[in-house]
């Protein structure tokens, strides 16, 4: 080599990916123009986070200890990055995702004593191979300034007419202003780069903590050509790292470069040595994904052949950017509880203005939608009597107190009852109900729940006002209902990783009891308005307009083949257990008596949940909250359909042709190396 060592250029002795488009070594020629449905496979694909356990004490210096062959490999050249750093100390983050808990510490990372409070690095996302000039010291949180110079860092040497993908935790915030950012850095990483050809992402596990408008915009899921890229590969090269954590905090900056640069390394040899037995597996897995996908995709089509043409236009303008309304949102449409009850003030309103003249101060829809809060209060009643903590003295005392307010609501629920519902009294006296009857437990006889006949003596239009009423508890219940699901299984997720010992398991558990109520009363809420709309309908459950919601549908996202899955891990675990004490029976070390009364499958097993990619969720979490009708729901399903039918294909098609580019980097390796 002409220079000798001294010739080294920037990155030059990193390990590149060999299955990431590299022009001029890995592509074809004319790859610039391929067509937008083939441009998914010379995307970059890369990925941005930060490691604070990586930090290094304020001891030694670059004079006692310099960093030898700076920015040679993985670790940026430190001078040029320090005199970056010196012109932007005064930069604020600023917070605008309520989930992103690293903006919340970006600028306040506790860095007394420190010199370097963390790392930043990006890797390819796909292979997980760290990138030359891709690992940067912070010196105080995730600053962006750190974090754009790393990028820019990674994309120089890169050709710009790449297209790329970055996923990173707080892509919401970074990626605002981002190229504006990139023109303003020094020149060694000036970047300009065209809009059209960046795009952003926030990995599958990281993008659960951000709001509905990110998961919106920024999950991998939606993104066309990700094909299955979950961006959550940044998270392993961490485990590697964290072996020298304690080696290089007290270290000098030298030896700490010196260090993970070496550990990197290792990390990128150990993915280049078995990168094609990678590829291969993920190649026959894409391929009978791909057949199964296809085939379902497929039947759900033939099913729907009236309905495809107009949920392919839909999401075709979604993507071409013709229309802004997301095909993935779930919205809800129609009238709410809200809007009915404000549609029923207006007409009293109305009336009263004509001079109608009434029965009672109380109009008639207030009476029902009285009757359908006093419901909503003995639901609310009802779980918090089932709670664990109700067999307590004070939690006696405090239901004692709800149900004396409960009846006396009842009873004034009543009074209005004979004027607007007296036949209402005779169904309720062939109830014959007890005195001891709980008042939760007190049927409250709207219109639904009467006959016919019965329906018929009491004041007109009460069974279309509760009808109203009742469709709107259903679209509104739905929505609720998910929401506490999701929560449901991200405190799951919590309990299970993050909580140890008795009291914080204990206070875990009381949050997720909390929780699960909740969960009911948006479930009994849905089921008690679906029932009554069944009645008011003549008891045709196929004149509801909503499905039925069964307790086997009231599910986190996981399917039949979560379900299946874990009970047959159950049934595993209690087989293992069962062989274990009867051999510990037959050394004499356990006394030969009966199992009876002993639980086998008492104990819960992990979460066995299957990829997304490979999920047919509960009806619940598909329909688009419009009307709950089969119609809603099928344009709920085959959205999601679609996108996985679609990203199956782009999986098997780019694992080809990786295979093709892993001999193309290796012929032109030999070329390059033979003498």
């Amino acid at each position: 080599m002409t220079g000798g060592v001294a010739a080294t250029g920037q990155g030059e002795l990193a390990i590149d990916c060999p299955a990431c488009p590299r022009p001029g070594v890995n592509l074809p020629e004319g790859w610039e123009k391929a067509a937008p449905e083939q441009r998914f496979l010379y995307t970059l694909f890369l990925a941005l986070d930060a490691c604070f356990r990586l930090k290094r004490r304020l001891v030694s210096s670059e004079l006692r200890d310099p960093d030898l062959g700076s920015g040679w490999a993985y670790m940026l050249e430190t001078t040029a990055f320090r005199e970056f750093l010196r012109t932007v100390t005064d930069q604020k983050e600023m917070e605008t995702c309520s989930g992103l808990a690293a903006l919340d510490y970006a600028n306040t990372k506790f860095s007394r004593g420190y010199s370097t409070t963390g790392v930043g690095m990006g890797v390819c996302a796909r292979h997980e191979f760290v990138q030359p000039n891709g690992v940067g010291d912070l010196q105080k949180g995730e600053r962006f300034a750190n974090m754009d110079y790393i990028a820019a860092s990674i994309l120089k040497p890169k050709h710009e007419g790449l297209y790329k993908l970055f996923s990173y935790d707080i892509v919401c915030a970074w990626s605002k202003h981002l190229l504006e950012r990139l023109r303003k850095l020094p020149p060694n990483v000036r970047l300009e780069i065209a809009a059209k050809l960046i795009r952003f992402a926030i990995p599958k596990m990281h993008i659960h903590a951000h709001t509905l408008l990110c998961q919106l915009l920024f999950s991998l899921n939606y993104l066309i050509g990700c094909a299955e890229t979950d961006g959550e590969g940044i998270e392993r090269p961490w485990s590697s790292l964290g072996a020298v954590a304690a080696s290089t905090r007290d270290a000098g900056p030298g030896a700490r470069h010196g260090l993970l640069d070496f550990q990197l390394g290792y990390w990128n040899w150990q993915k280049l040595i078995n990168i094609v037995e990678l590829l291969r597996r993920r190649l026959d897995r894409a391929t009978v994904e791909l057949k199964e996908q296809t085939e379902g995709f497929n039947v759900f089509c033939e099913q729907q052949t009236l309905r495809v043409p107009a949920w392919k236009e839909m999401v075709h303008n979604y993507e071409a950017g013709v229309s802004e309304k997301s095909p993935y949102d779930l919205t809800i449409t129609g009238l709410t509880e809200a809007d009915v009850r404000l549609q029923f003030a207006e007409d009293d309103a109305a009336e009263a203005a004509r001079g109608v003249p009434v029965l009672h101060d109380v109009s008639p829809s207030a009476f029902i939608a009285a009757g359908l809060d006093l419901e909503g209060e003995q639901r609310r009643v009802r779980v918090h009597a089932e709670l664990k903590k109700a067999g307590t003295t004070a939690m006696r005392i405090s239901m004692k107190r709800l149900r004396i307010k409960l009846n006396r609501s009842i009873i004034r629920f009543r009074k209005l009852q004979k004027t607007y519902m007296p036949s209402a009294f005779q169904a309720l006296a062939k109830l014959n109900i007890p005195e001891t009857t709980l008042a939760e437990d007190v049927p409250l006889l709207l219109p639904s729940a009467l006959s016919e006949a019965e329906r018929s003596c009491c004041a007109p239009g009460l069974s279309d006002m509760e009808g109203l009423l009742r469709d709107a508890q259903c679209r509104t219940a739905l929505p609720a209902l998910r929401a506490k699901l999701h929560v449901k299984s991200r405190l799951l997720t919590y309990k299970k990783y993050q909580t140890r010992h008795q009291g914080p398991n204990t206070r875990a558990r009381t949050i997720v009891t909390r929780n699960e109520s909740k969960v009911r009363l948006s479930s009994e809420k849905y089921q008690c308005a679906w029932e009554a709309i069944r009645r008011l309908r003549g008891g045709d459950a196929a004149k509801v307009g909503w499905r039925l919601l069964r307790r086997d549908d009231i599910r986190c996202m996981q399917d039949e083949q979560d379900l299946k899955r874990k009970a047959k891990q159950r049934k595993a675990q209690s087989a293992r257990r069962r062989k274990k004490v009867d051999e510990l029976r037959a050394q004499g070390l356990l006394p030969a008596e009966e199992d009876e009364g002993m639980d086998w499958e008492d104990e819960e097993v992990g979460d066995a949940t299957v990829p997304e990619n490979q999920r047919q969720v509960s009806w619940i979490w598909a329909t688009a909250g419009t009307s709950g009708t089969d119609e809603d729901l099928e344009e709920g399903r085959w959205v999601p359909f679609r996108t996985l039918a679609l990203d199956a294909y782009m999986t098997s098609q780019r694992f080809v042709w990786n295979g093709q580019r892993l001999m193309h980097v290796r012929d032109g390796g030999a070329r390059r190396w033979s003498f």
